[in-house]
């Protein structure tokens, strides 16, 4: 019995052993009170070729013994490369958990396993989370280390093409098509096309702008990043050990360009990407390009990957009499530099992390500023409230860290972020008390759940404050709500009590639309409502149509922070990968 040794590594083996035992003989009787009643297991690819997650010590057998015999699990082991057994607190709850390796009938794995005593049965030690990933397949591993490149192609041909030669060659596809076609250079699009590249499927990225990283460099011009340096990296390359801990965006931006030339990725800078059809029948797309010098080009990719991210295209809110006000207008995603506003006076709309950075930008540069407030926002101090998400990487291995994130289901990782909230809350009390004073309406997410899930359902709606709210709270930077606004006319915003905030300048921070209208608009309708909804939950506990085969063959999303890109990268490629391999068929569902 589990619950007789002390040695959790002990305990943690044994139920894996005894997992295994059950999985081989499709045995539900035996695997069901292996698991508490209520528990979770996250399945990313390894047995279900999907993303899921199910609930419930029951179903979760039943699910297994289903679909075990096809993915033929096996070998389940302690971890012994990474961190070993141990007692943690996750979600509130302690409980024993474990790292292990095992293998499937395609390809090699890991998982975490969470043990807690079951009080109705003896205090037996039984699952409470379980998540089991596909690392990689069988005969397709990742060319690393000893499976390195020997550059034979060109290290001892003196009469051939060197190196230079053959990397300007495969960057041109003057004679070929890729495999895969990404749409977006920022971190999603690098992330994936540097994870197939491993994979040696054939990949271009393209990008609308002109130079590599200019998707960050062009934003505005105090941008640094509001997560830490050691939660950021990017697969393969890490940041050099020496670098701040909040990245400001050049200098992001120019590691782009290094990443992109160290990867040895294929890169179309002004490309714009005009939309495209899939053939069903031939199991390919036909898009086209149009390139910085006007040409276009036509293409045939068996995969599209969209990562232009979750700020996609500007959301213009619909306000009539905006088009009264005689000076520059401009959304906060073509903001530049407050020092061109200096003693002249700017309105800005919005108080999410955009509106509260430019507001705090223009005052900086001596504007005189109003920030407008259109709905509750969630404030919290950029250090250690914002931060505390971000724990685990303060400690251990980032492969063991992004395992620990994957593994959390999404009921447990809202509870999580529901105690992080009241946590910071209190750390932000001062600050928070002050913001009401002023008027500032305040919200902390759907069911207290903080500002990590107001980002995954609706990608904004929240500030981490490096200055601006201390700012409002003094009176400095001046505060006014929206629906106080009777309309704006030439010289600014008319108020409903007859007074006027003149401007020179108002800025839009008013976020953008969802995906799925730049799905419609670069593949037609048909394609948009065959796959609906692109990021947030919907009635789900996993990100719709996200990182994993969608509605449509060939069609794929990725988006989301440098983190989120990284851990996601590797199970999308690996999708495309096994495709292409004839493992796994295009057809969601499809084995």
């Amino acid at each position: 019995m589990l619950d007789r040794t002390k040695d959790i590594s002990i305990s943690a083996q044994t139920w894996l052993d005894e997992f295994e035992r059950a999985l081989s003989q499709s045995d539900r009787t035996a695997l069901a009170p292996l698991f508490l009643a209520d528990s979770f297991w996250r399945d990313v690819l390894a047995l279900s070729w999907n993303l899921q997650t199910i609930t419930g010590g029951e179903t979760i057998a039943r699910a297994l013994t289903a679909l075990a015999p096809g993915a033929a699990p096996r070998s389940f082991k302690i971890a012994a490369n990474r961190a070993p057994p141990r007692r943690v607190t996750r979600a509130g709850s302690d409980n024993i958990e474990a790292i292990f390796n095992f293998e499937t009938a395609i390809g090699r794995g890991s998982g975490i396993v969470r043990l807690v005593p079951d009080g109705t049965d003896g205090d037996r030690l039984k699952a409470w989370t379980l998540l089991t990933t596909l690392d990689e397949l069988r005969g397709f591993e990742e060319q690393l280390g000893t499976l390195r490149p020997r550059g034979q192609a060109y290290s001892r041909d003196f009469r051939g093409p060197n190196w230079l030669d053959l990397r300007n060659a495969a960057r041109d596809y003057a004679d070929r098509d890729p495999a895969v076609l990404v749409i977006g250079g920022g971190q999603a699009g690098l992330a994936v096309a540097a994870r197939l590249k491993q994979l040696k499927i054939d990949t271009l990225i393209i990008d609308r702008e002109a130079r590599i990283g200019d998707n960050w460099r062009n934003r505005y011009h105090a941008l640094t990043l509001h997560n830490q340096v050691q939660v950021n990296h990017l697969p393969y390359m890490p940041f050099p050990p020496n670098w701040p801990t909040y990245i400001p965006k050049d200098k992001l931006a120019n590691w782009f360009e290094t990443y992109v030339e160290a990867m040895e990725l294929n890169f179309w800078t002004g490309t714009e990407f005009e939309g495209g059809a899939y053939d069903d029948t031939k199991g390919h797309w036909t898009v086209t390009l149009r390139r910085a010098d006007g040409s276009e080009r036509t293409m045939h990719p068996r995969h599209v990957v969209m990562a232009t991210g979750v700020s996609g295209i500007a959301n213009m809110p619909d306000i009539p009499s905006l088009g009264n006000f005689k000076g520059t207008l401009v959304h906060s995603s073509r903001y530049e530099d407050g020092e061109n506003w200096q003693g002249q006076r700017a309105i800005v709309i919005g108080t999410g992390n955009s509106g509260h950075d430019i507001a705090q930008d223009l005052h900086s540069s001596g504007a005189q500023v109003t920030l407008v407030q259109r709905a509750a926002t969630l404030v919290t101090n950029i250090e250690p409230s914002a931060q505390l998400a971000y724990a685990t990487y303060n400690e251990g291995t980032l492969e063991d860290n992004d395992l620990i994130a994957t593994s959390m289901p999404t009921p447990l990782a809202k509870k999580t972020h529901v105690m992080l909230t009241e946590q910071s809350k209190e750390l932000d009390k001062e600050l928070l008390d002050g913001l009401r004073r002023v008027g500032f309406k305040l919200d902390f997410g759907d069911a207290g759940t903080g500002w990590q899930f107001k980002y995954l359902t609706r990608g904004g709606g929240y500030y981490f404050n490096v200055g601006c709210s201390n700012l409002i709270v003094e009176g400095a930077i001046k505060l006014k709500q929206f629906s106080d606004i009777e309309g704006f006319v030439a010289e600014g915003a008319r108020m409903k009590d007859g007074s006027t905030v003149p401007a020179d300048l108002i800025v839009l921070s008013t976020g953008y639309k969802p995906q799925e209208y730049l799905v419609r608009k670069l593949f037609g309708d048909a394609v948009a409502d065959r796959i609906g909804p692109v990021w947030g939950f919907g009635d789900g506990l996993e990100l719709r149509n996200m990182y994993a085969r969608t509605r449509q063959p060939g069609l794929w999303f990725i988006a989301g922070s440098l983190a989120q890109c990284r851990i996601n990268s590797k199970y999308l490629a690996l999708q495309i990968k096994a495709i292409e391999e004839g493992i796994l068929g295009r057809e969601l569902g499809a084995a």
